[in-house]
């Protein structure tokens, strides 16, 4: 493990300020995005362009009673909805976004994303059953059985890319990726990888933790006020911090396509400019695809979603993982 220096905590000031200031913009890109493919108009009230929407939603919610179930369990209902967002700002950590800029690097960076990744569900679930609500213990639970059935296929498509990097180590999973970039080498597990995250952050067509035509809400029915806010606030920082993972395991992270073989030699400033560039337009490619599938498909059926997780992604992501640990080793053993 390195040891953090003044440039690691400046890195890691300005991932938290943008990855909370990126949910704001992702909430109005997410409703003009959804007004052009419904044909409406979209924000346009509040400030020029309604951009100023985001704020006027906080200053709603702040304004908003604080409703807690009479029967409800009031310290973890008020527990809960940090637990998301406390674990999206933790991710942010041991992402690297240029050359030199990231806040860590540990050696197990990518067991650490995985851990703090899956955090994410104990606040839903929790407070799910807090709530004393037959619906929102209903949306926790299905919160809980989500998660487990495509960490596993996520898992192993993050396994695949560690073949490649010959390390646990998220630097070294992007250098890995100079030339060829793991969605090159590896489509089966970044398409994998892919649909799990989307399952993980519980958006459509994997939103059954909410189906607000079954569960009225889901998990969070019995939160308002800041609370659910928080749980709102959650939901599009894990978009985001899901698109920073696609980038990173399966788009070359902050590198340009085989930019091994014809970018030139650049100034550190001018490098680190363009890395940042580059890492964020590809995230915000990401999170545009995010909203573009949640405006399109519709929402699956619960079996549907639990067949596709251990009936197909699971044992498709594991016969990837030993099909590449077998060419990578043939190549370095024989072809190398």
């Amino acid at each position: 493990m390195e040891p953090v220096t003044t440039t690691s905590y400046i890195v890691l000031g300005v991932a938290l300020f943008m990855l909370l200031n990126s949910a704001a913009l992702a909430v109005y890109a997410e409703r003009r995005i959804a007004a052009a493919i419904q044909n409406r108009i979209g924000p346009n009230r509040v400030g020029p362009f309604g951009l100023l929407q985001p704020i006027a939603d906080v200053v709603k919610l702040l304004l908003k009673e604080d409703v807690t179930p009479a029967r409800g369990f009031k310290t973890i209902h008020a527990i809960a909805p940090m637990i998301p967002v406390i674990t999206a700002l933790m991710t942010v950590a041991v992402i690297p976004f240029g050359d030199g800029l990231y806040a860590t690097d540990i050696n197990a960076a990518v067991l650490y994303l995985l851990a703090i990744n899956s955090l994410g569900v104990y606040g839903v679930t929790l407070g799910g059953w807090a709530s004393n609500s037959k619906y929102s213990l209903l949306g926790g639970l299905r919160a809980a059985a989500q998660m487990i059935s495509y960490e596993l296929p996520m898992g192993m498509a993050v396994a695949s890319c560690v073949l490649f990097a010959g390390s646990l180590s998220m630097i070294d999973v992007v250098n890995s990726q100079e030339v060829w970039w793991n969605i090159i080498r590896n489509p089966i597990g970044a398409i994998i990888f892919i649909v799990a995250a989307f399952a993980e952050a519980n958006r459509t067509p994997f939103d059954l933790v909410e189906a607000e035509q079954e569960l009225v809400g889901g998990f969070h029915t019995e939160y308002s006020g800041m609370k659910f806010g928080m749980f709102f606030l959650a939901e599009y920082m894990h978009v985001m911090i899901g698109s920073m993972l696609i980038t990173t395991f399966f788009f070359g992270g902050y590198h340009l396509p085989f930019a091994g073989y014809w970018l030139p030699e650049m100034s550190p400033l001018a490098k680190s400019i363009l890395d940042i560039s580059v890492f964020t337009l590809k995230t915000f490619f990401w999170a545009f695809v995010y909203i573009w599938v949640r405006w399109t498909i519709p929402r699956f059926k619960y079996n549907q979603v639990m067949k596709l997780g251990w009936k197909r992604m699971l044992p498709i992501s594991i016969l990837n993982f030993i099909v590449l640990a077998i060419i990578i080793y043939a190549w370095h053993h024989y072809l190398g």
